[in-house]
């Protein structure tokens, strides 16, 4: 009975890091949207900026003039961001596997030490036993 009680909870432990990873991935998914119309609306308001120092434009080029700036901001922001999250992604990788070298080390070096206390702790308990 321990057993199935063992299974049950190695089963709710699983689904609820599933539960978690899919509430940061939503939490993401906002952020990254909330993220996105923010620039949206920057490019918005450097496209009437930019339409405001021609004030020779009729109203309709003026629409078109900052539709036209706005979807270049857009079109630059996403390349930029593409950039980054491409970037992002090579230092991850880069990064842990950095930490796996260095986790080896370290494990390395705990056991080389631990196996050296161990061989002077037999080395003096032979020692006092010779005595």
């Amino acid at each position: 009975m321990d057993q199935d009680q063992d299974q049950v909870q190695v089963r709710g432990q699983y689904q609820d890091r599933n539960h978690d990873q899919n509430h940061d991935q939503a939490i993401n998914e906002i952020e990254g949207f909330l993220l996105w119309e923010a620039e949206k609306d920057r490019a918005r308001t450097r496209a009437e900026a930019f339409c405001a120092g021609l004030p020779w434009l009729t109203d309709s080029q003026r629409r078109e003039v900052e539709l036209r700036y706005c979807q270049d901001q857009r079109d630059a922001s996403r390349a930029y961001l593409e950039r980054i999250a491409v970037r992002s992604a090579t230092l991850r990788t880069e990064y842990e596997g950095v930490y796996r070298a260095l986790r080896r080390r370290l494990v390395t070096a705990l056991l080389s030490g631990s196996v050296a206390v161990a061989v002077l702790l037999a080395m003096a308990a032979v020692g006092l036993t010779a005595r």
